[in-house]
């Protein structure tokens, strides 16, 4: 989003607290690790909103299958270990020029709706989902990409900091979320299990005190330009 398209008026409180970003809880699949190379197979992406008291919470899940690109690299064992049957008749997979800007206008929506300048990317070791993005992005000649090209929220790092732990699983548990390993590597479970943890963190943080609730009336929430500002 361009400054001039930046939305004016009253700014909501998610705005307010992430500096006129909106965060947005994203989980991949892809057929092996290497971004350039390697097929995305799933993406989801969870919407966050916050109520008047503050409480960070997610709001719409959004999840999509996607067909390989052309030419695309698919290690064998990364399916195995995601389960992803890619001839399965059910799989309703979509090219990725076609989901990922549904994916994208889903976003733009809440970005206007909340009052914030841009999406910014929530992941469990979030650069490589980062990564991934950019590379699609790239790949199809997507224009209007709603997340910041490099800066994102890890929820790896933060459950690091909060719990004392940076796998998913063992994460949630020892934040007293349920978490199925049988349902995991799901794109849909790990980045709703993601979104709940991250809301998680948030909320016990502004429970110890470490956000005001309110804004002083003279503050200006500083504009998040579409450039390479964090």
């Amino acid at each position: 989003m361009n400054p001039a398209e930046a939305p004016s008026g009253p700014k909501s409180l998610l705005a307010q607290r992430f500096r006129g970003f909106l965060p947005v809880v994203l989980d991949l699949e892809t057929a092996g690790f290497n971004a350039r190379t390697d097929a995305l197979l799933e993406v989801s992406a969870v919407i966050l909103n916050m109520d008047e008291d503050g409480t960070l919470f997610a709001d719409e899940t959004h999840s999509f299958h996607i067909e390989p690109f052309e030419g695309a690299n698919i290690e064998q064992t990364a399916l195995d270990f995601i389960g992803v049957d890619l001839e399965s008749p059910d799989r309703d997979a979509w090219p990725e020029e076609i989901a990922l800007p549904e994916m994208f206008r889903k976003i733009r929506s809440a970005i206007k709706s909340h009052s914030c300048t841009r999406a910014i990317m929530v992941a469990h070791n979030a650069h490589f989902d980062l990564g991934f993005i950019n590379a699609a992005v790239e790949r199809c000649g997507l224009k209007r990409n709603p997340f910041h090209p490099f800066s994102c929220m890890d929820t790896a790092t933060l459950a690091g900091l909060a719990y004392g732990q940076t796998v998913l699983a063992k994460a949630c548990q020892t934040a007293g979320i349920a978490f199925d390993n049988n349902a995991a590597h799901s794109a849909e479970y790990d980045a709703e299990k993601t979104a709940e943890l991250f809301c998680g963190i948030v909320n016990r943080w502004r429970d110890l005190g470490g956000w005001p609730l309110s804004v002083p009336a003279s503050a200006e929430l500083e504009q998040a330009p579409d450039d390479n500002s964090p």
